[in-house]
């Protein structure tokens, strides 16, 4: 009973320390008109904030994961939530912008050292047979943040100001670096204290991680532009577009729990591949079916499910394929799923200017499509 109670309290931690990483990210953006005119700079300038935190981000996962794997995860966890608190602080508190960005390069490279950190104990610590069930978990408290954190800035900011939102969240992550520090093992596993990768095994790593470069180009490609295309080519309300991406979260919420069960209980290659094979379908449906609103709603949900499914299942292989250096195999998969984001979104806004939306999801499906195959190529790559 005890050991039952210990490890429900380690998953709601990962959880809640997921999620606010992935708040500290998504609730920039609706605070960017207030920042830019309280520094007086364009709000093109402002958004270097956004920029800075996810370049941070990307490049600094994989190193951090590597470490992890050598000094322990835990460890790394406090360092990060340590400089974490501090970014935060000095972000809420900065008396000038290129301090307010030097803030916000600090907060994106302890974000990655938890997070890398957080995936890795979790697939350390899971039960027998439950990793992927596990991962799945601890990834919707990011994706909650991801549909959550726009309207918790709207909303915190027009009542209490900008500044008291990076105060809290400095707050938040001192007492969670106190939870951290008492709930998890010192050393994750043995294994943890291993020196970092040799390079045919980082290769190993590479190969396999590009798969959720592609899955992130299709997925947020589209995610990144929904709303001006529902508004462009739906002519929708400012509040259907809120409906749409909570329909939207909801259906990736699902996808994520399903995804690592089914990884766990069926087949850790086959669950992957099939449910992006699924998205890719969904994703050129939703294309050619995207003015039509009896099938626009349920190909959303079916989108963000197959989507989410994909990712679940995936990590929970990656978990089972580099026990040694899940870390950094962890790590690496962020940073391939932030340089997928960064292509699609770059992609999407040229292609979305000289050509029709309702071609975008479907040119998303293809790339999720490209992923799909190289993952059969990895999975057979494997087996010999």
């Amino acid at each position: 009973m005890e050991r039952s109670w210990t490890q429900r309290v380690q998953l709601l931690t990962a959880w809640i320390t997921l999620f606010l990483m992935g708040t500290d990210l998504f609730v920039v953006s609706p605070l960017l008109p207030s920042i830019a005119n309280q520094f007086k700079v364009e709000a093109s300038t402002a958004g270097w904030m956004v920029t800075v935190f996810s370049l941070m981000y990307a490049f600094g996962a994989p190193w951090f994961g590597a470490l992890s794997d050598k000094w322990g995860r835990r460890r790394m966890i406090m360092i990060g939530l340590t400089g974490f608190m501090a970014a935060n602080a000095v972000t809420g508190l900065a008396s000038t912008f290129l301090i307010l960005l030097g803030s916000r390069i600090l907060a994106g490279l302890s974000a990655s050292m938890v997070a890398a950190s957080v995936f890795a104990i979790t697939g350390d610590t899971a039960p027998q047979g439950k990793s992927g069930r596990w991962l799945a978990i601890v990834t919707t408290g990011f994706l909650t943040a991801l549909w959550t954190g726009a309207p918790i800035g709207t909303i915190t900011g027009q009542i209490f100001g900008w500044r008291v939102i990076f105060i809290a969240l400095a707050v938040v992550a001192i007492l969670l670096a106190i939870l951290n520090a008492r709930i998890w093992p010192s050393q994750s596993a043995s294994r943890a204290k291993s020196a970092l990768p040799e390079m045919g095994r980082l290769g190993q790593i590479l190969l396999d991680v590009a798969v959720t470069m592609f899955w992130a180009g299709g997925v947020y490609g589209l995610y990144t532009y929904l709303g001006t295309g529902l508004k462009s080519v739906n002519d929708f309300s400012s509040g259907l577009v809120a409906v749409a991406l909570v329909v939207y979260g909801i259906g990736a919420i699902a996808g994520s729990l399903s995804g690592g069960k089914l990884a766990d209980v069926w087949n850790v290659r086959a669950v992957p591949t099939l449910a992006l094979v699924m998205l890719a379908l969904a994703l050129a449906a939703l294309g050619l079916l995207f003015s039509n609103m009896v099938w626009l709603w349920p190909l959303l949900a079916i989108m963000a499910f197959a989507g989410y499914v994909s990712f679940s299942s995936f990590q929970a292989r990656l978990a089972i394929r580099f026990p040694d250096r899940l870390g950094t195999a962890m790590a690496w998969n962020q940073t391939a799923m932030y340089a997928g984001i960064t292509l699609g979104s770059v992609f999407g806004s040229w292609f979305i200017s000289i050509g029709s939306f309702t071609a975008w999801p479907i040119l998303c499906g293809v790339f999720v499509l490209l992923g799909a195959v190289w993952l059969l190529i990895r999975i057979k790559v494997a087996q010999t």
